[in-house]
């Protein structure tokens, strides 16, 4: 099967972008009333860092939290301003099949390449994503690693036996058959060990652990990032408002990304969430 990429121009992209600070700016009111701390991650950072703002070709928007955070988040999420944004994950939508949860913009559509086929809501959106402990023992973090990687692909399967082709395709069929109350029922097994008086390192159980992308790092390093990288947060102005981010962003961007001011080649610089199809609403 073939998909096609929707082609946003510079106004639309633009637009996108500009919904997403709109989620921004509420997420953070809503936490900020009730204490709750959160830290922009990945390309948020670095572009609140490198550019006061969205990096120009960025076209989504990325949150960490603690899991004790983001359970308080979750007991409080009634109070986003609903004409503005929603809150997503499995609890609140039955479809939803991600371990992360997401805000969504009120009255849009927005639909990745591959996933048209899936009955969760859509939307322009916003991911957060909770972060979990990880066991002190190496051996540990790679046990814990391979149980989320088997959670994380039966729950990808649904997207797996359509955009994968032969044996992958047949594989994936098979696992899109097991229920996704199963691997989240499976997760709780981390999930609930979590709280912020440990002192270990964290990582959001069903997305590939971070480290593992930048194998310069030494072992002990790719299975989980430090817990005070995500307790220790202030304001950064990121376009027209502040929100929380890590104090050490310089030893959080240089982990990601290297030398985080030196701006990609040109080649580099592309949408990496691309749809299907876009509808903006009644959004101006």
């Amino acid at each position: 099967m073939e998909f096609k990429k929707r082609n946003l121009t510079p106004e639309e992209f633009r637009k996108m972008q500009v919904l997403e600070l709109g989620m921004l700016a509420e997420f953070d009111r809503v936490c900020k009333r009730h204490n709750i701390k959160y830290t922009i991650v990945g390309g948020t950072m670095l572009g609140a860092i490198r550019h006061k703002g969205f990096i120009p070709w960025d076209d989504d928007a990325d949150i960490g939290m603690l899991r004790e955070e983001y359970e308080k988040f979750k007991s409080v999420m009634y109070e986003l301003n609903k004409e503005i944004c929603y809150f997503q994950d499995h609890t609140t939508d039955s479809e939803y099949r991600w371990g992360y949860g997401k805000l969504r913009r009120t009255g849009t559509t927005y639909i990745r390449i591959g996933q048209e086929h899936l009955k969760c809501k859509t939307g322009i959106f916003v991911d957060i994503f909770p972060l979990d402990d990880c066991p002190k023992s190496l051996i540990g973090q790679m046990f814990q690693d391979f149980y989320c990687f088997c959670c994380r692909k039966i729950l990808w399967s649904e997207v797996g036996r359509v955009v994968c082709k032969g044996f992958y395709k047949y594989w994936y069929t098979i696992l899109s058959k097991i229920p996704t109350r199963i691997p989240f029922s499976l997760l709780k097994l981390y999930t609930k060990q979590s709280n912020n008086n440990k002192d270990c390192l964290v990582r959001t159980l069903c997305f590939t652990s971070i480290g593992k992308l930048y194998y310069k790092h030494p072992l002990k390093q790719r299975y989980g990032l430090p817990k005070q990288w995500f307790m220790d947060c202030i304001d950064y102005d990121f376009e027209n408002i502040k929100v929380m981010g890590s104090r050490e962003f310089d030893n959080v961007l240089s982990f990601w990304f290297g030398d985080y001011m030196k701006l990609p080649s040109e080649d580099q610089r592309e949408q990496h969430s691309a749809c299907s199809y876009i509808d903006f609403g009644n959004n101006n």
